[in-house]
């Protein structure tokens, strides 16, 4: 930052009065001042960004060639052509998926990670590790596709994270450290009001004796979007194995409710 030197000591009542003052008062008094001019930069910045409306973000629909609720396997959002996936092996397990179709899967190793460093239950854990990755099929309601797809394999408490994170992540919960974040008043409108189901399910979920599952997956989803962080499922083996069933058939080929999603995931290439 730089320092307007006359501006600060100005601020200070003027050089009669500085010189007046030692050295370490004369240091803590430009911390401060420094201090204030952040917070004063940092709100010009927050005044000076607009987030789009509703509306707005409608309008925008006609302007590209996919939606926004498909899923990441099956379009490319930055432009240019598809690339040719790696087949998945004969009895594909979790972590063959997470490196051959949910990589590189960063957001959620870093949202599990912290989870780990933090002290959260192994259930809260796995749902922070495996709460996003339906996205690679669909985004539209991920909570739900995402308990969909693991419940057969998972905890009940993990399923039920996965399930209504997508829900609470509209609604700020200062005490457990979760404030609205920027990031959806640009993707989905500064006056966006969730749906009537969403709301209602929130409500069922504040009241639930589970609800600080899917609040922890919220808490730590924030603090998961670093892009110089080093991250890797290694240090998830364990709780994968005490905790995901994995068929010997292999994901897709166990006939379970959801096997049929994990087909999709691993051939997104295929007409029908």
């Amino acid at each position: 930052m730089d320092i307007d030197r006359r501006a600060f000591i100005a601020s200070l009542g003027g050089t009669a009065v500085v010189s007046m003052m030692d050295h370490e008062a004369k240091a803590e008094a430009l911390e401060h001042w420094m201090e204030e001019r952040l917070d004063e930069a940092v709100q010009q910045a927050g005044e000076q960004q607009k987030f789009p409306t509703v509306a707005e973000l409608e309008a925008a629909i006609e302007t590209r060639t996919y939606r926004r609720g498909v899923g990441n396997l099956f379009v490319n959002t930055r432009g240019g052509m598809m690339r040719k996936l790696e087949p998945m092996p004969k009895n594909p397990t979790l972590q063959d998926f997470f490196r051959l179709r949910f990589a590189p899967a960063n957001h959620v190793l870093q949202s599990a990670t912290r989870a780990l460093k933090t002290g959260m239950s192994e259930e809260v854990t796995l749902a922070c590790l495996l709460h996003d990755v339906v996205q690679s099929m669909i985004k539209v309601d991920h909570g739900w596709w995402g308990a969909q797809l693991f419940e057969p394999y998972i905890p009940e408490k993990s399923t039920f994270a996965i399930k209504y994170h997508a829900a609470l992540r509209f609604y700020p919960d200062s005490e457990a450290g979760y404030e609205y974040p920027d990031q959806y008043l640009r993707i989905f409108g500064h006056d966006y009001t969730p749906p009537e189901y969403i709301a209602n399910t929130y409500k069922m979920v504040r009241n639930h004796r589970w609800y600080m599952e899917p609040r922890l997956v919220t808490v730590n989803d924030l603090y998961a979007f670093d892009p110089n962080a080093k991250v890797s499922i290694e240090p998830f083996e364990d709780i994968i194995g005490r905790h995901f069933k994995q068929p010997k058939e292999g994901l897709g080929n166990d006939n379970s409710p959801s096997a049929h999603m994990w087909r999709t995931i691993a051939n997104p290439d295929a007409p029908l």
